[in-house]
């Protein structure tokens, strides 16, 4: 921390001395201090492997700690950030950081996690995808045979993301169709029975597990349905955390890969290293 804290700052005032104690002071009660450290090991080795990485997300960035970690790329006092919004002492959960790398890059990151950390003690995070109304129209209908024409018409009688009783009160035309229509009677309350109801399990978009041990020892693991080389657990996110397992997200972004790109054109066709992190935010000609 120290290193880093001379790294960020030229002069080291009293109120960037007091602030750093204070979150010292609140990691160290927590107990999150390894945790900060896993963050840091995984944020140096994606930049130096040249891979983009984010300059911080949401409450993470109000953390001084983690500015001079190198974890984020945000100054909290610069900006009055605050630091109770990322970790409180009064309300103890794991801290949330979340980290962006360059999507094209993402499967380097969990490799790396994965060869570091232990094959079995790493894996992905299931999740699931539930019936919303308008599929449970269409699969009910299916089941019952009934016409494609009447099911396709009552599916999109009812709003996106609407459940099925609130467009039967809120659309006229459907609530007309379910007292007048015995078909559309029965097609409606057999689908009320399917929504919400689990339809298919997929892989977490950025959700990453890391056990102390193997990760059989705490939750069910199963190949990933999309494909059989990723291990992905067995319960979703909620009740990963709910077990005490250090829940991480990697989040692939499309534009971090761009400006990836857009440096290493740079590079090929002027001989210029550019380093995003130096160029200032009031450059009128680079926003």
């Amino acid at each position: 921390v120290n290193e880093g804290l001379s790294s960020r700052y030229d002069t080291i005032t009293p109120d960037i001395t007091e602030r750093l104690e204070k979150e010292l002071g609140v990691i160290e009660k927590t107990g999150f201090a390894d945790y900060f450290l896993i963050v840091q090991d995984i944020v140096n080795w994606a930049k130096e492997h040249g891979i983009i990485v984010g300059p911080g997300r949401g409450s993470a960035a109000g953390s001084l700690v983690s500015y001079v970690l190198g974890i984020t790329n945000i100054d909290p006092l610069e900006y009055d950030l605050l630091f109770e919004r990322f970790l409180n002492p009064d309300r103890v959960q794991v801290p949330d950081i979340d980290i962006d790398f360059a999507d094209t890059r993402r499967d380097e990151i969990i490799a790396y996690v994965r060869e570091k950390y232990g094959k079995d003690k790493v894996a992905q995070i299931i999740t699931f995808g539930t019936m919303l109304a308008r599929a449970a129209i269409r699969d009910t209908g299916r089941a019952l045979g009934l016409s494609y024409g009447l099911c396709d018409t009552t599916a999109k009688l009812i709003p996106f993301n609407a459940s099925i009783d609130k467009a039967l009160k809120t659309v006229p035309e459907l609530g007309e169709q379910y007292k007048t229509n015995p078909e559309v009677t029965n097609l409606i309350d057999s689908a009320k029975k399917l929504e919400g109801v689990v339809r298919h399990a997929s892989v977490h978009a950025c959700g990453v597990v890391i056990s102390p041990e193997p990760l059989t020892n705490f939750v069910p693991l199963q190949r990933a349905p999309q494909g059989e080389d990723t291990i992905i657990t067995q319960f979703e996110m909620h009740s990963v955390e709910d077990l005490g397992l250090l829940k991480m997200d990697f989040l692939g972004l499309r534009n971090l890969t761009i400006i990836e790109s857009a440096l290493t054109l740079i590079k090929e066709n002027r001989g210029t290293n550019i380093d995003i992190n130096t160029l200032p935010l009031d450059d009128k000609q680079t926003f």
